[in-house]
Formats: C-alpha cells, sequence, structure tokens
C-alpha cells in the first residue's frame, strides 16, 4: 500500500511541477472561484486555510477573500513534537506569518492567538493526488488526517474542501482505515461533490 502510494505521489508531482509558471496562477485563480461559489464556504464563519508552497495550488487569492468576507482566518503550524498541526488565527498573513517547517509559512505563535480545531466549519486541505470519491494522498506525514480526526472527535464536523490541478487527478487512490476523504475536490474545470460532501 504505502509503495502505491508512493509511485502515484511521484508520478503526480512529476505532472504538477511540469505546468509553467504562469499556468499555475490562472489555473489557481479558476480553481479559487470555484470554491469561493460553493455554499460551505459561503456559510463557513472560521476557514482553515494554509499557505502555498513550491507547484501546489496557490493560496493567496483565498487567503485573501476569507479575511475580506470577514470571516476568521485560521491557519496551521506544524508541531513536529506533537507531530500534529497546531491552529492559529491570522488577521494580518504580512505581518503574522514566519518561516516554519520545510520554509512554508505559518503564524507565528507569539502574536497570534490559537484555535480549537471544534471551532473550524471549513477546511482547504491540500494534497498530491485525488480521486472523484474524495480519496487523496498527502505528502505522507499524516498531518490532516489526524487534524480531521481531531475535528470529529471533538464534536466538529467541518466542510472539507481540497483545491487541486486536474493533472492531479487520478482514476482512484488507494486509501485505508485512517484516511479521511474530503468533502469536494475542486479543479480548475470541475468540482466533484464526493459520497460523503
Amino acid at each position: 500500500m504505502n509503495q502505491r502510494k508512493s509511485d502515484i505521489r511521484a508520478r503526480v508531482l512529476d505532472r504538477r511541477d511540469a505546468l509553467a509558471p504562469a499556468e499555475r496562477r490562472r489555473l489557481s485563480a479558476d480553481i479559487t472561484a470555484r470554491i469561493l461559489s460553493l455554499p460551505a464556504c459561503g456559510r463557513a464563519q472560521t476557514v482553515l486555510a494554509y499557505s502555498s508552497f513550491g507547484s501546489e495550488f496557490s493560496t493567496g487569492a483565498f487567503i485573501d477573500a476569507v479575511l475580506e468576507s470577514g470571516s476568521t482566518l485560521v491557519l496551521p503550524r506544524v508541531n513536529r513534537g506533537t507531530r500534529q498541526l497546531d491552529l492559529y488565527r491570522v488577521s494580518n498573513p504580512k505581518r503574522e506569518l514566519v518561516p516554519g517547517t520545510w520554509g512554508i509559512a505559518e503564524p507565528d505563535p507569539h502574536v497570534c492567538p490559537p484555535v480549537s480545531p471544534a471551532l473550524v466549519d471549513m477546511v482547504l486541505v491540500p494534497g498530491v493526488a485525488f480521486d472523484r470519491s474524495g480519496a487523496r494522498i498527502g505528502y505522507g506525514a499524516g498531518y490532516y488526517d489526524k487534524l480531521l480526526v481531531s475535528c470529529l472527535a471533538l464534536g466538529g464536523r467541518p466542510r472539507t474542501v481540497a483545491p487541486t490541478f486536474g493533472c492531479q487527478i487520478v482514476d482512484a487512490v488507494p486509501i485505508e482505515p485512517h484516511d479521511v476523504l474530503v468533502d469536494h475536490v475542486v479543479t480548475e474545470s470541475d468540482c466533484f461533490p464526493t459520497p460523503g460532501g
């Protein structure tokens, strides 16, 4: 199972990395517009996003839109001690983010207040590969699966939305019992409400 996931991860990362920067920007804008049109996004009062890096879907415009809407923006910080994500409210990304694990921008815990996962209404879920059923392959550390399980344990059930370029969609992602499916997979050309969504 791990080898199958590793093979898919490597193949899809190659496809994603091959996109030209201008193409990624254009596709990211299209994906952002589709996400913002989702009813779940319009209803969300507290939104967990993430800082994109490398060849990922660019989250910048989505983050700006959340702040402009008046919703509470939450961003994750990797806690390497617990191997989990700690959540913090961010009001001004330009001033409140610092380089974190792997060089990804994360909230500065000295200026950003912590937020309980139970308060989150919507989660923007990163990943490498997705299928139309909502199964995903991340980067291999399991941080988001743990986070979504903790939301459920605290009584929350945030809507989960996975932004992804069309080249990252595969026929089927192998899943394990601990994997958590996302509610919506959103590409530049489509939105797949998954069976749970």
